[in-house]
């Protein structure tokens, strides 16, 4: 494993692995977020944005944390040796972006834009709320077109994916 890519719904728990599995394999880490937002979270220019993430790429490895594929997946997929694909209950997924939203310990997030903070409004509710009828369908037919041949590992809940981890390496 040394070009992972991890998908998943908002809250699903991406950024923890990918911060997770880079420190644990010394990968670095491309938050797609950071690259793509302007601050207040105003979505950056795409030709501006994808320069970002081709030179974030420029390594042999890396970890790609985000579901950007309709805009930026061309440049990271076929390039990717695992694709792995967080799947959590909705429940789980909104419980988490709404305890983001709520935390105010201070910590600094690096998945976080500049001048960005997470909260829970009706766009990020809408996200999480649709993602299996809407985005997944998407994310699904991205990945059938982009590397129909590139399996992808499901990992389902936060003891697979701490079972992943520890096998990790």
């Amino acid at each position: 494993m040394r070009r992972i890519v991890i998908l998943g719904n908002s809250g699903s728990g991406k950024s923890t692995l990918a911060r997770k599995l880079g420190a644990k394999l010394a990968l670095p880490v491309i938050h797609l977020d950071v690259l793509f937002y302007e601050p207040g979270w105003k979505p950056g220019d795409l030709g501006r944005f994808r320069e970002r993430v081709t030179g974030a790429l420029a390594g042999d490895a890396w970890i790609v944390d985000g579901n950007f594929l309709s805009l930026t997946g061309d440049l990271y997929l076929p390039r990717a040796d695992t694709i792995l694909w967080i799947e959590q209950p909705r429940w789980r997924s909104l419980a988490r972006a709404a305890w983001r939203s709520i935390d105010r310990r201070g910590r600094g997030r690096a998945d976080l834009p500049e001048g960005c903070r997470d909260s829970l409004d009706r766009e990020t509710l809408t996200y999480i709320w649709t993602f299996d009828r809407v985005a997944r369908r998407n994310i699904e037919h991205i990945l059938a077109h982009q590397v129909p041949s590139q399996p992808v590992q499901r990992l389902h809940g936060d003891r697979e994916v701490a079972a992943f981890l520890d096998q990790a390496g």
